[in-house]
């Protein structure tokens, strides 16, 4: 008789298939948000989060097992419009307004809610969401990769390479302005657009290419969709 899989411990135990039990996790994972931004961990109990909620108990447990599942699932809705400023990134036409799309979407990421971006980032490195970081961080590296094909982009020798750093410079940039509770989130922007964009041309030029004449760009564009 064949083994059943092993239960995921940080999958919700059931979704929510109508209006009012969609609008009762939607108040679960609220209530999370809002204990974890002004008690964090020491407040975050699902006892806590249940009374935020006005559920009771044994509504949360309904839906999620355990805390981390609670966390996991917070965490996925935090990230939902990251994931969606993605997709749109990948429908513009040129590497300069690709990666400023990004980089405003990376920085509303963190700006948003600031306290609570902070939580899940330590949280999204703790808990073992080993596919969803692979599948979001694939998904951000190859779009910067087909970035770099187009007409305007540098010419860098390692695109993947390139890509990578890439990610490296956002988040190191942005997660210490998180830490440092910075809220000048156009300066931000421009700062990380400044960084990587002078960060590929300068590989670009070490490597023997001409780049293209990009220009650092730090006019308005849409936020990306959240």
């Amino acid at each position: 008789m064949p083994r059943k899989a092993p239960l995921d411990p940080l999958a919700p135990r059931k979704a929510p298939l109508q209006r009012r039990s969609a609008a009762t996790v939607e108040a679960i994972l609220e209530a999370a948000a809002r204990i974890l931004e002004t008690a964090g961990f020491d407040g975050y109990t699902t006892n806590a989060v249940a009374q935020r909620a006005g559920v009771s108990i044994g509504s949360l447990y309904q839906y999620f097992p355990n805390r981390d599942a609670l966390t996991a699932a917070l965490i996925g809705r935090e990230t939902a419009g990251l994931l969606t400023a993605v997709h749109a990134a990948q429908q513009l036409d040129s590497y300069a307004a690709i990666l400023e799309y990004l980089t405003r979407a990376a920085v509303e990421h963190q700006m948003n809610r600031p306290a609570l971006a902070r939580i899940i980032d330590f949280e999204e490195r703790r808990l073992p969401l080993h596919t969803h970081h692979r599948g979001m961080a694939a998904l951000l590296r190859q779009t910067i990769v087909d970035a770099l094909q187009r007409p305007d982009a540098p010419r860098v020798a390692h695109p993947e390479v390139a890509a990578q750093d890439v990610l490296a410079i956002t988040r190191g940039i942005v997660d210490v302005a998180g830490e440092q509770r910075e809220t000048d989130a156009d300066g931000l922007r421009r700062r990380v657009y400044i960084a990587v964009t002078g960060y590929l041309c300068g590989i670009a030029a070490d490597a023997g290419g001409a780049p293209p004449a990009a220009k650092t760009s730090t006019r308005s564009r849409p936020g990306p969709a959240r």
